[in-house]
C-alpha cells in the first residue's frame, strides 16, 4: 500500500488550537456559525465556508465556496499558516479519557480507492459527494482527513510509536477534551522505513470519512480529464488521511430512539417483543455488557433484551451485528420503521453523549422508547469490509474524532 508524505500546509504553533475544528459533517451549521462569533481564524470558515455569508448560504455553488479558499489564504498571509519546505509524515497521537491512539497524517492513492484496495463499508451519497468534489476543486485542496485504518503489526506499529516521544509541534486539548499531539517526522531515512513498511500491508480501511474519501477520488478524476497529460505524481492524485492501525481504535455504541409504539399499548409492544427477544426487567440503568445484549428504556424502566435462538443467522457478518438484529426483529417488523435511513420517527444517539441521554430523551416525552447498543467490533467492521459488504447504517461511532486544520494538503 502506498503512504506518501506531502508538505503540509499547517498552523503555526500559537494559532493551532484556534484554527483546528471538528469535521465539516459532524457540526451543523449553526453550531459551526456560533464557533466564528468568538473565533475569526475557526476552519470552519474553511470546510463550512456557508458561514462566511449572513444567511444561509448554497454549498453547490462555486462562489459560496471560493471563500472558503479566501479564508484560507487569509490565515497564509496574515502567518497563522505556512506550508512545509519538504515532504514530511506527520505522526499524530490522540489522548480521550483513558484512551490513547498513535497513527500518521500522509497522502494516499486514489488509484488504490479505486482498486477497492482502501476498502469501505459505507454507502455514500451522490450530492453530499458532489458537494465535497466542488469543494476539493475550487479550495484546491483537501482540507479533512480521512480517517484510515490498518490491521495492526507489530513491526509496523514501532516504525510510528518510536516518533511520538519528545516535544511535539503540537500539543493542545480541545473543547471535547481531547488532546491532540503532533510530531513533524523530517528524517528521510525514517521515512522511508515507513513508506517500505506499508508497501508489505495488503490493504487501508476506511473507519470515518466515506463522503471525504469518495469527493476525493471524484476531483481526481475531473482534475485528470482537464489534464490528459497528468502523469500520476500530482498532487491531486493523492488524498489527506489520518492512518491509524486497528487495534488502538475504539468504536462506542451508537443507539436508537423511536418516537411512538407504532399504534400499540405498552403492554402489546411487550408482548410482541417477547414472541422474538428474551426480555428480563433490570433494576437501575442498563448498559449492554457483551454482543447480543440491547438495552431497552420504556416508561422510566430499564429492560435487557437478548435475542431468541434462530432471529439471526450467526454465520452472516450483517445479520449477525446487534444492529442488524433489532432491525430485522423489532424496529421494522414491530415498530414499522423499514428504512431507518430516511424514516422520521427514528433517530440515533452517539455513545459519546451516555445512556443519560437515552432516558433524557424518553422522559421528555419527545420519544417513547429507547434502545441502548453493545458497541460494534473492529473485527466485525474489518469482515464486513473484506466481504465487500455494506454496514447497516449508524452502526459505528468512533471516537475520538479527527481535527481539520492542523494538516492540509494543497492540489
Amino acid at each position: 500500500m502506498v503512504v506518501r508524505p506531502f508538505k503540509a500546509l499547517r498552523p503555526t504553533k500559537e494559532m493551532v488550537s484556534k484554527i483546528a475544528a471538528k469535521p465539516y459533517d459532524v457540526v451543523t451549521e449553526e453550531q459551526a456559525r456560533d464557533v466564528a462569533k468568538n473565533n475569526p481564524y475557526t476552519f470552519y470558515k474553511v470546510s463550512r465556508p456557508e458561514i462566511n455569508f449572513e444567511y444561509s448560504a448554497d454549498t453547490h455553488d462555486p462562489e459560496v465556496l471560493k471563500t472558503g479558499r479566501q479564508h484560507l489564504d487569509w490565515l497564509i498571509k496574515e502567518g497563522h499558516m505556512f506550508e512545509d519546505g519538504e515532504p514530511y509524515i506527520y505522526i499524530y497521537q490522540q489522548h480521550w479519557r483513558d484512551h490513547v491512539q498513535t497513527g500518521i497524517f500522509a497522502t494516499f492513492s486514489v488509484d488504490e480507492y479505486i482498486e477497492n484496495k482502501i476498502k469501505k463499508h459505507e454507502l455514500t451519497r451522490k450530492d453530499k459527494e458532489d458537494e465535497r468534489a466542488l469543494h476539493v476543486k475550487v479550495v484546491k485542496a483537501h482540507t479533512g482527513p480521512v480517517f484510515l485504518m490498518y490491521k495492526s503489526r507489530p513491526e509496523v506499529d514501532s516504525l510510528i510509536m518510536k516518533h511520538a516521544t519528545g516535544e511535539p509541534e503540537y500539543d493542545f486539548t480541545d473543547e471535547s477534551g481531547v488532546r491532540h499531539m503532533v510530531w513533524v517526522l523530517r528524517d528521510r531515512n525514517e521515512i522511508n522505513k515507513i513508506v517500505e513498511a506499508f508497501k508489505s500491508v495488503d490493504a487501508f480501511y476506511i473507519a470515518d470519512g466515506h463522503h471525504r474519501a469518495a469527493a476525493a477520488v471524484r476531483a481526481a478524476i475531473d482534475f485528470r480529464n482537464e489534464n490528459p497529460n497528468y502523469t500520476g505524481e500530482e498532487e491531486f492524485n493523492y488524498f489527506l488521511a489520518a492512518l491509524f492501525p486497528h487495534s488502538q481504535l475504539k468504536i462506542l455504541d451508537y443507539n436508537r430512539v423511536v418516537k411512538d409504539l407504532n399504534g400499540m399499548s405498552e403492554e402489546e409492544f411487550l408482548k410482541k417483543v417477547g414472541e422474538v427477544f428474551e426480555i428480563t426487567k433490570v433494576n437501575g440503568t442498563y448498559k449492554p455488557e457483551r454482543k447480543h445484549t440491547v438495552g431497552m428504556y420504556l416508561s422510566g424502566r430499564w429492560y435487557r433484551l437478548e435475542p431468541k435462538t434462530g432471529t439471526y443467522d450467526e454465520n452472516d457478518v450483517i445479520a449477525s451485528l446487534d444492529v442488524s438484529i433489532l432491525q430485522n426483529n423489532l424496529l421494522a417488523p414491530i415498530l414499522g420503521i423499514e428504512n431507518p435511513r430516511t424514516d422520521k420517527r427514528i433517530d440515533f444517539v452517539g455513545g459519546i453523549l451516555g445512556i443519560e441521554e437515552l432516558v433524557r430523551l424518553v422522559d421528555s416525552g419527545n420519544f417513547k422508547v429507547a434502545f441502548a447498543m453493545y458497541p460494534t467490533s473492529i473485527d466485525d467492521l474489518l469482515k464486513v469490509s473484506d466481504e465487500g459488504k455494506i454496514m447497516p447504517p449508524k452502526s459505528t461511532w468512533f471516537e475520538p474524532k479527527l481535527k481539520s486544520g492542523i494538516v492540509v494538503h494543497l492540489i
